[in-house]
């Protein structure tokens, strides 16, 4: 009996060892993981941090740490333009194209998203041409673009050409969004409105349009967002006129101030203030849904 209490006692030991030993090697794997996780974020995000604390930067510091003060004179400089470019008419501009390219993109896509709901002729030949400047590197397009403009006669300007290149960036996105969430929407809700005797523009407004309302503002943020900094497809394209993009690529080549960096937090803080918009909308639009379908 003592013997096979030893044999017992023996195997158990050797089994809790080879649970610690397994255990530790989880334990190092784990570690490692954790340590490159730690790593891809600080060198995605460290240097957009590092650029936001030295737009804080005092007058007397420069481009580099130690931080030599804390001041918000290099805000102050750069909307008044002392030593920069011609930010806030690139900035107004800016928005301006991105709102244009946004109605645009949304408009497209929701039209795009209705048409290939059934099949046609031709179908598969479209969809891939829509998608088709997604391969096509930005640069080139945008040459291609400029080119064209000039053997037609047509200025090259910010509100047409840029525009018109810029679309062929945010509508592929904006297209296959919506082909998303119209794969999730049910056909039987337009039946029911139908035979309530709603006309196809009444079933399109207060049936389709609310229940897509999130997936549309998901379009629209993508084309706004696409839009706002997009730089290689509207550098041939913009004309004598930058935008906000361009006009921050000119002050790298002759401003040495910190008004970059303060450039840099600005349209940063722009960026997320609509995107947290966009959500807030989003997250509204949920609640009144659950609040309705709880009280019903």
């Amino acid at each position: 009996m003592s013997a096979a209490r030893d044999v017992v006692a023996g195997g158990a030991t050797a089994s809790r060892r080879k649970a610690v030993r397994r255990g530790s090697g989880r334990s190092w794997t784990f570690y490692v993981l954790a340590a490159l996780f730690v790593f891809y974020v600080v060198a995605l995000y460290g240097p957009m941090i590092c650029i936001y604390i030295l737009s804080f930067q005092d007058v007397r510091g420069g481009l580099v740490f130690p931080m030599k003060g804390f001041s918000l004179h290099w805000f102050v400089d750069l909307f008044t333009q002392v030593r920069t470019g011609d930010v806030k008419g690139s900035f107004d501009r800016s928005i301006r194209l991105a709102v244009m390219v946004t109605i645009f993109t949304v408009i497209i896509s929701f039209m795009a998203g209705l048409a290939f709901r059934k099949r046609f002729i031709g179908d598969t030949v479209v969809f891939y041409l829509m998608i088709g400047s997604l391969v096509a590197p930005g640069l080139v397009l945008g040459i291609g673009i400029g080119l064209i403009a000039n053997f037609l006669g047509i200025e090259t300007s910010w509100y047409t050409t840029a525009l018109g290149a810029q679309l062929s960036w945010t509508l592929p996105f904006g297209v296959l969004v919506m082909f998303a969430v119209m794969s999730r929407f049910n056909n039987a809700w337009e039946e029911a409105a139908r035979d309530l005797g709603a006309s196809p523009w009444q079933t399109i407004w207060l049936v389709v349009l609310p229940i897509l309302a999130p997936g549309i503002i998901a379009v629209a943020l993508f084309g706004f967002t696409l839009s706002y900094d997009e730089f290689a497809r509207t550098l041939q394209t913009a004309g004598s006129l930058n935008t906000l993009p361009l006009e921050i690529w000119s002050m790298t080549l002759n401003v040495t101030s910190p008004s970059l960096y303060s450039l840099g937090t600005v349209t940063t803080i722009v960026s997320f203030v609509i995107i947290g918009a966009c959500l807030g909308a989003i997250a509204v639009i949920q609640k009144r849904r659950a609040a309705r379908a709880a009280s019903e």
